[in-house]
């Protein structure tokens, strides 16, 4: 007991010690900021040769410009100028117990910014009432009484502007850097940004799936691979745009030996490039057209948009996988590509007893690992999953899209 009395009693005298500690600090800050508006007063070009007291307090305390501009501008509500025209202080009870170091900076803020909103000839009551909840209260609090003393004053708010409205603000580059890495740019009205971050949220979800261990993307690799999503998305749409009388598409050239083995490379674009491996997903079921050559890079096969997925195979092909075939996935139908089980290359067909629907990220993972992919023979997916993860191989299935029974 004796002991606990002790520990009681020391950590008493230490938070003494940082109350009068910070008693002195808030005095001090007051005191900063009355001679930072005095100087303003006499002018700090005169004084000093600095354009702004913020920019010669940037340099003095060594902070950043943002902090000075925000201790400059507090420092103003606080404190009249000098000058004859210099408008009158706007919380002078507020400026008196910052003195005394009764407040701090993060309640002296909300205090000044409701009585800026509040008439002039209501501020002096309503400075007292903040005051005093200041004194037993915290500084959200105090922010909140604020707010409900200007929603009394003004129930109906601003005017609403009757102004044009203002051309949306948006700007948006796209490079491609010499080692085929693209930077991306931009700026955009609140509206679009808001879009913008709900598509990619919902696209940026760590995956949950079964049999791949945690994801453990970083959030600005997952918000990569949702804007890759998203990209395919838009490509998809069937109201995209025509360009020189086509949809949208990629050409991309590879020879007929990379594309079979999955060596080598391809040529993206006009200038990119592209693993075989990666064009020989591509060439599954997406917006890029593959050019097969040959050996003297003649062309042997141009393949068309799509591989030849039809708009009814590709129906039939949503009623039956409803999503993502593969196990665990939760992507519905809009975000996944049609994949050949017996690659096309090889000689694979294009009907429903060769294709699964799948996401971008679990087609690449199925051309990359051991996992492999069938037709059962209720006419239904399963995959196999690699040895190093299930030494007997059980077929899995994906039981999260609740798919339509279909004969074999």
């Amino acid at each position: 007991m004796a002991t606990e009395a002790v520990w009681q009693t020391d950590a008493t005298v230490l938070a003494d010690r940082i109350c009068a500690l910070l008693t002195v600090v808030r005095s001090a800050e007051a005191s900063i900021g009355a001679l930072l508006v005095e100087i303003e007063s006499r002018g700090v070009m005169e004084l000093f040769g600095y354009r702004s007291v913020a920019r010669l307090l940037e340099h003095l305390a060594d902070i950043p410009k943002s902090a000075a501009e925000t201790m400059v501008k507090r420092a103003r509500a606080l404190h009249p100028g000098h000058h004859l025209d210099s408008a009158p202080t706007v919380a002078p009870a507020t400026a008196a117990a910052a003195a005394e170091g009764r407040l701090s900076n993060p309640m002296i803020d909300p205090i000044v910014g409701a009585l800026t909103q509040i008439p002039p000839e209501h501020r002096e009551d309503a400075e007292q009432h903040l005051l005093g909840l200041a004194a037993d209260a915290g500084h959200k609090q105090v922010a909140a009484l604020g707010a409900c003393i200007i929603a009394h004053l003004d129930p109906d708010g601003p005017e609403p502007d009757t102004a044009e409205p203002a051309i949306p603000d948006r700007e948006l580059s796209l490079r491609r850097k010499r080692t085929g890495v693209w930077e991306l740019h931009g700026r955009f009205d609140d509206e679009t940004g808001t879009r913008a971050s709900a598509l990619l949220d919902a696209l940026a979800e760590r995956r949950t799936t079964t049999g791949e261990g945690a994801d453990l993307r970083s959030p600005q690799e997952r918000y990569g691979d949702a804007f890759s999503d998203a990209v395919d998305l838009a490509l998809n749409s069937p109201t995209l745009p025509m360009q020189a009388g086509e949809r949208a598409h990629v050409m991309v050239a590879v020879h007929l030996k990379d594309l079979k083995s999955g060596l080598g490379e391809a040529t993206l674009g006009d200038t990119g490039t592209m693993t075989a491996a990666e064009a020989r997903i591509h060439a599954c079921d997406a917006m890029i057209i593959p050019a097969v050559l040959g050996e003297k890079s003649e062309p042997l096969n141009l393949g068309r948009l799509r591989r030849l997925i039809s708009a009814g195979l590709r129906r039939a092909l949503y009623l039956r996988d409803r999503g993502c075939a593969f196990p665990g996935c939760h992507r519905p139908p809009r975000h996944c590509q049609g994949h050949h089980i017996h690659h096309w290359s090889e000689g694979g067909r294009t009907d429903l007893t060769n294709l699964v629907l799948m996401c971008a990220h679990h087609h690449r993972l199925l051309h990359r690992s051991g996992w492999e992919v069938r037709i059962a023979a209720d006419g239904l997916p399963e995959f196999l999953p690699p040895a190093f993860l299930d030494k007997e191989r059980k077929p899995r299935r994906n039981n999260l899209h609740d798919p339509l029974p279909f004969a074999a």
